[in-house]
């Protein structure tokens, strides 16, 4: 049982096609391909290789066939899947072997190739902000009106009407909006330091051109500088506790009877029961999702010029936070969905 996410049975609850899909072992290889690829093709057009090699390089490495097995093994030795990869791709490219990765470091494409993760994954979460705000709109619309009893630190406090309750739940939605689309430009750039992060012998036109070719803008190296990639996690755990919000309050008013809810889930031993499954789900996916920044803002501290520890540590949140935070955007708007009635 060591990934909900894409465990037989409990991915029924947790899996996310979509987000799975961009953090996948197949995502990450062809965003690595991708970048060794862009890197060739640039050592052609900078004058380092012939343009004629470097395309034949380029495409040996777009070609290539995947070893699962070789990158877990290399993996196993090198701490890391390039070293592996370089050597595969090296032996593809035959005369143009020199045409790749000339000049790069194992960091440069694994980083590079996470800033491509990052983008798409603002990009599918930003699109499920949208929806949720639109499902909680047309929640607002059908109960906005009913009189439901207010309650301040648990307890009866006065009447308010359920479309005061749903603004709460709603308000945070633009802010988060906002958030990432400022996040989205900070993670799209590109990650070129060669092998201690000076750049030393790399021309600023190769790296240009490098992050041309993937979609990504041209940034100083930030080998060490991991304060981005701890600002994305602050701001998909965000997205994922104000989720969280609306899953307890919904679990709190099934309790009550305040909110009737159609789909919910059964008991083994309690026929009558209806849980209100999906409002815990936001609940657990809030919470771990907090869980994994207190890991992930570990990570900021990188000693010297590259760590492999705190890296690490990287590859083991990032991607199980990112796929959290899109569940509970996705559940969200489908228990919005699910609500009969509210009052």
């Amino acid at each position: 049982m060591t990934d909900v996410f894409a465990h037989p049975w409990l991915s029924g609850l947790f899996a996310d096609a979509e987000a799975q899909a961009i953090w996948s072992a197949g995502g990450d290889l062809s965003r690595m391909i991708a970048f060794e690829a862009a890197w060739s093709r640039a050592l052609g057009t900078s004058g380092a290789v012939e343009v004629s090699v470097a395309e034949v390089a380029a495409k040996a490495i777009e070609d290539w066939q995947p070893d699962m097995a070789l990158l877990r093994d290399g993996t196993a030795k090198d701490g890391l899947p390039v070293p592996a990869l370089v050597r595969a791709l090296k032996a593809t490219a035959g005369d143009a072997a020199d045409a790749v990765h000339a000049g790069a470091t194992s960091q440069d494409v694994m980083d590079s190739a996470l800033s491509l993760a990052l983008v798409q994954t603002v990009d599918l979460l930003a699109g499920r902000v949208d929806a949720l705000q639109t499902a909680l709109a047309n929640l607002s619309d059908r109960f906005g009106g009913a009189e439901i009893t207010g309650r301040t630190r648990m307890q009866d406090a006065l009447s308010i009407r359920a479309g005061t309750r749903i603004a709460a739940w709603s308000s945070p939605l633009p802010r988060h909006a906002d958030r990432l689309s400022e996040l989205r430009s900070r993670v799209a750039v590109i990650q070129i330091g060669g092998p201690v992060g000076d750049r030393r012998n790399i021309p600023e036109e190769l790296v240009a051109d490098v992050a041309h070719q993937l979609g990504l803008s041209p940034a100083p190296c930030w080998h060490s500088a991991r304060d981005t990639v701890a600002e994305a996690g602050a701001v998909f755990a965000g997205i994922a506790g104000s989720c969280g919000k609306i899953g307890q309050d919904m679990a709190l008013m099934a309790q009550d009877r305040t909110l009737a809810l159609n789909g919910g889930g059964g008991s083994s031993a309690m026929p009558h029961k209806i849980n209100p499954v999906r409002a815990e789900l936001l609940v657990t996916l809030a919470r771990f999702a907090v869980a994994q920044t207190a890991a992930l803002t570990g990570a900021l501290v990188h000693e010297q010029e590259r760590s492999g520890a705190a890296w690490a540590l990287e590859w083991m949140t990032i991607p199980q936070l990112a796929v959290a935070t899109a569940k509970a955007l996705a559940t969200a708007a489908e228990l919005c969905e699910d609500v009969a009635g509210i009052g």
